[in-house]
């Protein structure tokens, strides 16, 4: 037998599969095709073929690999513990480094990837698509989504682009108000910061005010998530040990994360790094201090906010949060601790709405149709405003909401939350659905950037 690639998936873990099945419930491609393959059993029969050279690795296996979105809601069912998320992250690496992916269309994802992981490149990308007049923009160019799908006659369907589009930045050090209990870090992350830079400003000054000192390292870049979860485990690997180095030294009680991809993809550094013997301790050591904003804060005891919010607020569970760090009762305990504030469940709250890392940009149909499953819940729910922890699920699902014409606005948890604490008084309490919450999406964005691009994080 063909002794496997570095980076597959050890035959021990496919091994724990029993063939149960709980899994195929809470499949999301699964549900919608019915068929096997396109099933956590049914790929990890395909894996373990491949590893025992019953089966080629070839297109026909790597698709049916590539249809999986990485939810990890399998790993929440099974019983047995198979660590799905990490085999089919290793046998991704091997279809990246085959033959299996053709070279044009691997250059396209890496090049997908440079782009969304460079805050400037994003933001420089999205400037000269509004330039020429394209901020309506709904598919992207027939010959990209061709050559990222390997699909001729693809088409891939986009978010709209900002209504201004900047790289924002965070205070190097920002001080606690009142007393001082933490010192934390916080990720500004990439596409965070040219999309959601608001939002990042909104989870600084909410720690402040739960009397953390902030940290947010300048020289911390990707995290590499997204690498991870499309298979360029070295790429994600070199990210990983650059964000080590520039946040290693800092004395930190927490290193908190807004970004739910991002904190799932910290929180296993010591896995990702293990065989690295100069990295593999100091990994393992940082993992240990992550914690996702939500996570920290009502560990810590939120303190009440003074102001009411009153909405009625549906929140989806973000994959990477709910699954991938089986934290799903924390966001929850936090909105509803906001006075004036109506907190209402959506059916199917823990199914993937199709986003998940780029796969709508490679998947699209599959992701189309979990984005209309996902919107028509939500539109069930009642609800006027949508709350999850992810940019992936915020753009994404703003997207079908607004292709459904809904008003519905959807925000993370933690604008909330400042809104609820009264920053920037004159606008935070007096926003309505159908409007952008001036605190966390305008005002903050301003504030936080207007240092300039070279007072931040650089890309």
């Amino acid at each position: 037998m063909t002794p496997p690639a570095p980076d597959a998936p050890a035959g021990d873990k496919t091994l724990r599969c029993i063939r149960c099945g709980f899994c195929l419930d809470s499949c999301p491609t699964f549900r919608l095709t019915g068929n096997e393959a396109d099933s956590p059993r049914g790929r990890i029969y395909l894996m373990r073929s491949v590893q025992e050279d019953v089966l080629p690795l070839d297109a026909a296996v790597s698709g049916h690999l590539d249809s999986c979105l990485g939810c990890r809601a399998c790993e929440t069912a099974c019983p047995s513990g198979v660590e799905y998320s990490a085999i089919l992250e290793r046998f991704r690496a091997r279809i990246e480094g085959g033959d299996a992916r053709p070279p044009l269309q691997r250059f396209a994802r890496r090049q997908l990837l440079a782009t969304l992981t460079s805050p400037r490149r994003l933001a420089a990308m999205l400037r000269a698509a509004s330039l020429l007049g394209s901020r309506d923009l709904r598919h992207m160019p027939s010959w990209a989504a061709e050559l990222l799908t390997g699909r001729p006659g693809a088409q891939v369907r986009l978010p709209a682009i900002p209504d201004r589009v900047e790289v924002g930045s965070l205070p190097e050090r920002s001080p606690a108000l009142g007393e001082h209990r933490f010192t934390v870090g916080i990720l500004a992350g990439c596409v965070m910061r040219v999309l959601y830079h608001g939002t990042n400003g909104a989870t600084l000054r909410v720690l402040q005010r739960n009397g953390c000192e902030v940290i947010a390292p300048r020289a911390a870049g990707c995290c590499g998530a997204l690498h991870l979860h499309a298979g360029f485990l070295e790429d994600a690997r070199n990210r990983a040990r650059a964000l080590l180095d520039a946040v290693d030294p800092l004395p930190l009680d927490a290193f908190v994360v807004n970004s739910a991809g991002c904190g799932s993809a910290l929180k296993e550094y010591g896995e990702l790094l293990e065989d690295d013997p100069e990295y593999g301790e100091r990994a393992r050591r940082f993992a240990a201090k992550v914690r996702d904003i939500s996570e920290f804060l009502a560990a810590i005891g939120l303190a009440p906010p003074p102001h009411a919010f009153p909405h009625t607020v549906a929140y989806h569970d973000a994959c990477h949060l709910a699954h991938g760090q089986r934290v799903t009762a924390a966001p929850r305990q936090l909105l509803q601790s906001v006075r004036g504030l109506r907190l209402v469940e959506i059916a199917e709250s823990d199914t993937c709405c199709g986003s998940a890392g780029i796969y709508n940009l490679t998947q699209p149909e599959m992701a189309a149709r979990l984005q209309a499953r996902k919107v028509e819940h939500i539109l069930q729910a009642g609800a006027d405003v949508v709350a999850t922890g992810n940019p992936g699920c915020l753009a994404w699902i703003e997207q079908g909401l607004r292709e459904r014409g809904s008003a519905i606005r959807i925000v993370h948890p933690v604008e909330i939350l400042d809104a609820a604490y009264g920053a920037e008084d004159s606008g935070s309490r007096s926003w309505s659905p159908g409007t952008r919450p001036k605190l966390a999406l305008e005002q903050a964005a301003g504030r936080c950037a207007a240092g300039g691009e070279d007072s931040g994080h650089e890309a």
